[in-house]
């Protein structure tokens, strides 16, 4: 079963047993993906899905960010349930030990890299998390490298 049939599944359910909260996310979700499809015009494997959820997250954690500074907190928690039940769609995501491991031994492999090969270490730690099928923050990968390539 896809991504989107899953989707379009749990909104059946949701419908039936009344979840308005749930029901409007898996819709977000849902319009989200199909125009995806359109823009690519055909439909989307399980893997663009997967980065079309991962765009909405983050989407919502910069809301939750503004709504937090504007005082909103209200709107931020609608925000995080949001991301909570977007989650569940998504491959499980690492957990900050495991970035800061995986970002050493990709330094290790490639011997001795400076603050100007940041790009390269980004890249390799990326695609080692991706292909062991986990879901990463960009910006935590990002910080655990500068951390790490930073002079001592």
């Amino acid at each position: 079963m896809t991504l989107s049939e899953q989707i379009q599944k749990d909104i059946t359910a949701a419908m039936k047993a009344r979840e308005e909260q749930r029901l409007s996310t898996l819709r977000m979700v849902k319009t989200a993906l199909k125009n995806r499809e359109i823009e690519k015009r055909a439909p989307l494997d399980d893997k663009e899905s997967q980065q079309v959820l991962s765009t909405l997250i983050k989407q919502r954690k910069d809301s939750i960010e503004q709504f937090t500074k504007g005082g909103r907190q209200d709107l931020a928690d609608k925000e995080a349930a949001e991301i909570k039940l977007i989650e569940t769609y998504l491959p499980r995501a690492a957990e900050e030990e495991e970035i800061v491991a995986g970002v050493k031994a990709v330094i290790g492999e490639m011997g001795s890299p400076t603050m100007k090969d940041m790009g390269s270490v980004m890249k390799n730690v990326m695609a080692r998390f991706s292909a062991a099928g986990m879901r990463v923050d960009g910006k935590q990968v990002s910080e655990a490298v500068k951390k790490e390539l930073a002079p001592k």
